[in-house]
């Protein structure tokens, strides 16, 4: 089933800010907001959900560490120890200090790598996958709030060009 919805275009961030807060004031659901940049604050102002992708960066983080312990105790200590400038090899907590870096870089690899895979999974941006911004000039100079339709369409439209929109257009998703 065909829904309309309404792009509004703005040419400024501080006035799309505030055109995104008189629409939710009036109880309208902002669908999406096409930015050429980060606006501070449009998230907040939107209404969405924190990110979780903070607390997946620590437990990838928390991985690497567990598999850099259990790779180095392996392959130093278990598999073929070796007498490397005359530290001993007779156990893991000896040889802790010598193992620290590598600690350290495989937590950051496995958190950098393992969350840049998450990001693009979660949202939905693999090879050869078609855009779905609404109009180019979103990555040049311009902002698009696209609002669904519910109720009143004249009454939403005539808001959003006192808003400061300086396009409307209606359209069919």
């Amino acid at each position: 089933m065909a829904s309309k919805v309404i792009h509004a275009y703005y040419n400024d961030d501080d006035i799309l800010m505030q055109a995104v807060k008189k629409v939710k004031a009036t109880k309208h659901h902002i669908e999406e907001v096409y930015c050429p940049f980060p606006v501070h604050g449009l998230d907040k102002a939107m209404g969405l959900a924190p990110t979780r992708i903070a607390i997946t960066s620590f437990m990838y983080g928390c991985l690497g560490l567990i598999v850099s312990i259990v790779m180095m105790n392996y392959i130093m200590i278990d598999d073929w120890p070796q007498d490397i400038g005359g530290k001993p090899s007779f156990s893991y907590i000896e040889n802790m200090p010598a193992f620290v870096p590598i600690m350290f870089e495989l937590t950051v690899f496995f958190a950098a790598h393992l969350m840049v895979i998450t990001f693009y999974l979660r949202s939905r941006l693999w090879p050869f996958k078609e855009s779905e911004n609404p109009d180019p000039r979103t990555t040049d100079d311009h902002f698009v709030m696209e609002i669904e339709v519910h109720g009143d369409e004249k009454t939403l439209m005539a808001m959003l060009k006192e808003s400061g929109a300086v396009e409307i257009n209606k359209v069919e998703k």
